[in-house]
């Protein structure tokens, strides 16, 4: 499908302040660790942090394809930037947004959507990946308040979040059942930052494992249903795979517009090796990947905007742009040869980037469970 008017105007907007504001920065936040308060400051003011929240909540009003496209032009500018707006927008926000009271939507979503505050979620644990049945994380009820204690790992924001969507077990079973969704706010007694992971990419972003230790959570900050929870899970997870999917494009249409340029560039046997056809070759797939990429994305984005099932086309679209994007930072190596080893060049941040979208958020493997399943399902 082809972009509207109305998203082809928001895509060169946020196209000009990320090559203004956020990729002039992107070596620094790679390599310090850390993105600037002033640039999520920016992104807050300029409504990239609230996309599709409603204007009576503080929001831009946008649709999902509008966001989508935020996240692919900022990550395209700086893959850990573009996972803060991404893990903060489709894993808090939405679900605050989709299953919260009017009390929650009133009380949190401003502030989350100018940026004010900072949003994860809580899901992973130490030994419940993508098993999320097996939670050790329990909430026990304690009459007017629920009391939180376990451990969540690979937390995306953990550091800087002032406020998470946490899954946490309320009754003893082996299974997905039992499962209840808070909304806790991380400036309460018993929510300890344990350790921040040294990670092969996206550097800038902190991923984290925080420690709940009898964490009181009232009980006006249950999201969703009592033992609902692996609903609102599931349903997180699947928009927040398109924005994933819009990440890996970003990041992977970074390397290509780069690899295409030095192509140009680069002079070997007296004419530039872009004359080359093994080097042709390389832009082309590399070019047609991107493009399937981006189709994948809006289908999934469009039917989600339509109230229609995307489970299977955001699965598709993750599966398909990680895996594109991880080939196609290689091949920008490769076109850059011993350069694109060195960190004088960008191409080899955009591949250790890349990499984290084959895992996050539901791995490749996942994905393909998803899609079997529901090509099955479809026949049945």
């Amino acid at each position: 499908m082809l972009l509207s008017e109305n998203h082809v105007e928001i895509k060169d907007m946020v196209q000009k302040f990320a090559d203004a504001e956020v990729a002039p920065l992107a070596h620094d936040i790679d390599h310090n660790g850390k993105i600037p308060e002033d640039l999520v400051r920016k992104l807050g003011e300029n409504g990239f942090l609230g996309s599709y929240v409603p204007e009576q909540y503080g929001g831009a009003g946008l649709d999902y394809m509008s966001y989508s496209i935020i996240v692919d032009e900022i990550s395209r500018a700086c893959g850990s930037t573009g996972v803060l707006v991404s893990a903060h927008t489709s894993l808090c926000v939405w679900p605050i947004l989709e299953y919260g009271t009017e009390e929650q939507k009133q009380k949190y979503l401003p502030k989350l959507a100018s940026g004010e505050h900072i949003g994860c979620f809580c899901l992973s644990e130490p030994n419940a990946g993508s098993d999320p049945g097996t939670l050790a994380t329990f909430a026990t009820d304690m009459g007017d308040h629920f009391e939180l204690s376990g451990t969540k790992n690979f937390i995306t924001n953990g550091k800087e979040a002032d406020i998470a969507v946490v899954l946490a077990k309320t009754s003893k079973t082996n299974n997905h059942k039992g499962i209840t969704a808070f909304i806790v706010e991380t400036n309460v007694d018993g929510f300890n930052v344990q350790k921040l992971e040294d990670k092969l990419g996206i550097k800038g972003s902190s991923t984290a494992q925080i420690h709940f230790d009898k964490v009181k959570v009232p009980k006006e900050n249950m999201l969703g249903e009592f033992e609902k929870g692996f609903k609102v899970a599931l349903s997180t997870l699947d928009g927040g795979r398109i924005g994933i999917a819009a990440q890996a494009v970003g990041i992977a249409d970074a390397a290509f517009k780069y690899a295409r340029m030095y192509a140009t560039q680069r002079v070997q046997f007296g004419k530039p090796i872009s004359a080359l056809q093994a080097i042709q070759f390389k832009i082309a797939d590399m070019s047609t990947k991107i493009d399937a990429s981006r189709l994948l994305i809006q289908r999934a984005s469009a039917l989600k905007d339509a109230g229609k099932p995307y489970s299977k086309e955001a699965a598709q679209a993750k599966l398909f742009a990680s895996e594109a994007a991880m080939d196609i930072t290689t091949q920008a190596i490769q076109v850059l040869g011993g350069n694109g080893y060195t960190k004088e060049y960008p191409v080899e941040r955009f591949f250790r980037d890349a990499k984290i979208t084959e895992i996050y958020e539901g791995t490749s493997e996942i994905q393909r469970i998803v899609i079997a399943a529901n090509e099955f399902k479809s026949i049945s």
